[in-house]
């Protein structure tokens, strides 16, 4: 597995893993109509496009499959992190989070921040962020939880 960046040219493949890993891995936390909300059908790549416009994407890729990405932003801010139904469990997330936080550290930035789902908060505490805050957020006319978290890194 090596770790990409992002050029542009596998936005459809990163919009259909998005919805394919919202459909298959949420399902303990988030019930249909949410997921529905969370990850339509099909992707809008225009909504693709501008959503991972301002990020640094990162993508664990294997032998030309896409297992996963990574969106973050120069500032420390993770926005989205998720990994290819039946990839889970490999280390791509953790693959992909290590390269960003070195990448983040080596510019100075001192505390990475992500609002984690509910499937993503027990990955983040693991790799050492703490919970800042409970969220309840709308989107598509369903509600969410999730936690803002924050990791302090060390100069």
């Amino acid at each position: 597995m090596q770790i990409l960046e992002h050029d542009g040219s596998r936005l459809a493949e990163i919009a259909a893993l998005f919805t394919a890993s919202v459909h298959q891995l949420a399902t303990a936390h988030y019930d249909a109509a949410q997921r529905a909300a969370w990850a339509p059908r099909p992707p809008d790549p225009a909504q693709w496009q501008n959503r991972l416009r301002h990020a640094c994407t990162l993508l664990a890729d294997e032998d030309g499959s896409l297992l996963g990405f990574l969106a973050f932003e120069a500032r420390g801010h993770v926005d989205m992190l998720f990994t290819l139904p039946g990839a889970d469990r490999r280390g791509v997330a953790t693959r992909l989070y290590r390269e960003a936080e070195r990448r983040l550290r080596a510019v100075g930035v001192a505390e990475l921040t992500t609002e984690a789902s509910r499937v993503a908060e027990p990955f983040f505490a693991r790799e050492g962020f703490t919970v800042c805050e409970r969220q309840r957020v709308e989107r598509g006319g369903q509600w969410f939880e999730r936690a803002l978290m924050r990791k302090r890194l060390a100069a």
